[in-house]
């Protein structure tokens, strides 16, 4: 299949739809982050739960997958193991760049195709793409803003052994195989701290939606100058 980059996708324009990248590190709140500008008027399109569909046993990747890969990345339900095929992967540069091959066109035709969905039905609106590996896997040209939900690396680390019920050193090894937050911060247009209360957190996102509002609003004006 045509194999296009995120940079091959054409955005709509901001006057008609700005769409916010939301990203952060694991365990930084991402998702309540998200659910808070949800209710506020911001549909969300997630990026994991896009990646999920497009292996959906019958898919035209998860035929792929299948035959290179083998039947051992098949659970018992004839759905995608993907653990056992993230495992499989992992550590081989090559497995991983044909894995990529077969699911990365296929999400981000997915991912263009409901943001002009979007940008019809949510005319001159806000979406939010919920995309965790936005700067690792290079997807920044996907989205018009980036929101950085930032926590410390130290309470990401609690948070995720409370999470995921595990030690402080299987915790540490995860935080150390992702790009670190506090770089993610430096490519930030904002930043949400989520280290406080949830009043806190939510205060932070109202005055972020309001900002983002005034952004559009003057999108849309500097579009009607020019006409």
């Amino acid at each position: 299949m045509n194999r296009q980059s995120p940079s091959d996708f054409q955005l709509p324009d901001m006057k008609d739809l700005l769409v916010l990248g939301v990203t952060g590190g694991i365990a930084s709140g991402k998702s309540t982050v998200a659910h808070m500008l949800s209710e506020l008027g911001a549909p969300i399109i997630d990026f994991d739960r896009i990646a999920r569909t497009v292996v959906e046993p019958g898919k035209p990747a998860f035929k792929e997958i299948v035959a290179h890969f083998g039947r051992q990345v098949m659970g018992p339900d004839g759905t995608l193991d993907r653990k056992r095929l993230s495992d499989m992967v992992f550590s081989d540069p090559e497995k991983r760049k044909t894995l990529e091959g077969m699911t990365h066109p296929r999400i981000l035709d997915t991912f263009m195709r409901k943001v002009h969905e979007m940008a019809r039905t949510h005319a001159q609106g806000i979406v939010q793409a919920v995309i965790p590996l936005l700067f690792e896997v290079n997807l920044i040209p996907l989205v018009h803003k980036i929101l950085v939900v930032h926590v410390s690396p130290e309470v990401q680390a609690e948070r995720l052994m409370r999470r995921d019920h595990i030690s402080r050193e299987k915790a540490q090894h995860i935080l150390d195989a992702q790009m670190p937050i506090d770089e993610k911060v430096k490519q930030a247009d904002f930043i949400v701290h989520n280290e406080g209360t949830i009043d806190q957190t939510r205060d932070a996102v109202k005055a972020l939606w309001q900002q983002l509002k005034t952004i559009q609003m003057q999108a849309a004006a500097d579009w009607a100058k020019v006409r």
